[in-house]
């Protein structure tokens, strides 16, 4: 009930993760509430159901905090951080009414140098009511040790992939995609009005409130101490508590419209990491650089952008000059990932 220090998380431990989650319309509008996310395929029924689908996905980013909140008790609950994602694949859409379910091994870990905490990396897999994998992601966490007095000197660190290859993108089959989303964004950028090397500067901010951050935490079901105990982390060198990781994508997703209307959804996320904390009351920006082009020899319709999204704390992008966000104390994101999009 404590939950599981680093000394706990053995090499190869599988964890089938307590309380399956039904996701319904109140989890979408409430995640719209808390973001202002407006991708149009999770914002409307009536335009996903005339791509094909059966009914408008829940939002990739709230399926991965939802499954990612499932792993907290065993996992994080003892964090200091989480550090980081690798090999994040969406495999298949999650619709309101389905119910999700997650699994997790540890697949490496290493003591840090002052021997307080160490760093646990975990293949995390989300699973729907039928048994369909519809998410798959390594992530690597600093878990607290339970005696840092001993040493633990085993280490083992997994080799992950730079990026997720375009054979191993799940690709939904959709007709009529440009058309429908250029009638329900008024955007008519597409794949080929993107060049690598562009960087979108998105125009809007959003300062993160105490309650909305602790409101979107308690949505995902994440309970660890670092952002719902406020008495805990007054001992901490922040005095306060951390704003989730996850929610900083969510929000800046959600602020990336702008720029990028016509996104069909997240395939990937080929790596990212939370580069500094964020905290109640500091306000979020977001730059979008285009990495790469892809070609999709699945379906004609279809293509894919590898996209670097950079979250900025308290500075508009405008005031970054070209080529500084690498390394600039603004940052707080960097989150490597790619999109699907009309050809």
């Amino acid at each position: 009930m404590d939950g599981n220090f680093f000394e706990d998380l053995t090499l190869g431990r599988t964890f089938d993760h307590g309380t399956p989650r039904t996701i319904g319309e109140a989890e979408a509008s409430l995640h719209i509430a808390l973001t202002g996310a407006r991708q149009p395929l999770h914002s409307s029924r009536y335009l996903a159901q005339a791509m094909g689908l059966a009914d408008r996905p829940i939002d990739d980013v709230l399926l991965f905090n939802i499954a990612f909140g499932k792993t907290v008790p065993d996992l994080s609950l003892n964090a200091v951080a989480n550090l980081g994602y690798a090999d994040v694949r969406f495999l298949a859409p999650v619709f309101p009414g389905d119910t999700i379910r997650a699994r997790s091994q540890v697949i490496g870990r290493r003591e840090t140098s002052g021997g307080k905490a160490g760093i646990v990396y975990v293949r995390s897999e989300a699973y729907n009511q039928d048994g369909t994998c519809v998410l798959s992601y390594v992530r690597w966490v600093l878990v607290n040790k339970a005696r840092a007095d001993v040493s633990d000197p085993a280490k083992e660190v997994p080799a992950l992939p730079a990026s997720v290859e375009a054979d191993r993108l799940h690709v939904p089959t959709l007709h009529g995609a440009r058309r429908s989303l250029q009638d329900a964004t008024g955007s008519n950028r597409f794949w080929s009005d993107y060049a690598v090397g562009d960087r979108i500067d998105h125009p809007s901010g959003m300062t993160i409130d105490a309650s909305d951050h602790t409101l979107a935490t308690k949505l995902y079901q994440n309970s660890a101490k670092v952002h719902f105990d406020a008495l805990a982390m007054r001992a901490t060198p922040s005095g306060e508590r951390l704003v989730y990781g996850g929610h900083v994508i969510s929000v800046c997703r959600a602020l990336s419209y702008d720029g990028l209307e016509n996104i069909v959804s997240i395939a990937a996320i080929n790596g990212g990491s939370h580069v500094a904390p964020t905290h109640a009351g500091d306000t979020l920006y977001c730059a979008t650089e285009v990495i790469d082009r892809i070609r999709l020899p699945s379906t004609p319709e279809l293509a894919a952008l590898r996209l670097r999204l950079w979250g900025l704390k308290d500075l508009p992008p405008r005031e970054v000059p070209a080529g500084a966000l690498p390394g600039h104390p603004a940052v707080v994101l960097d989150l490597d990932y790619t999109v699907l999009i009309p050809a």
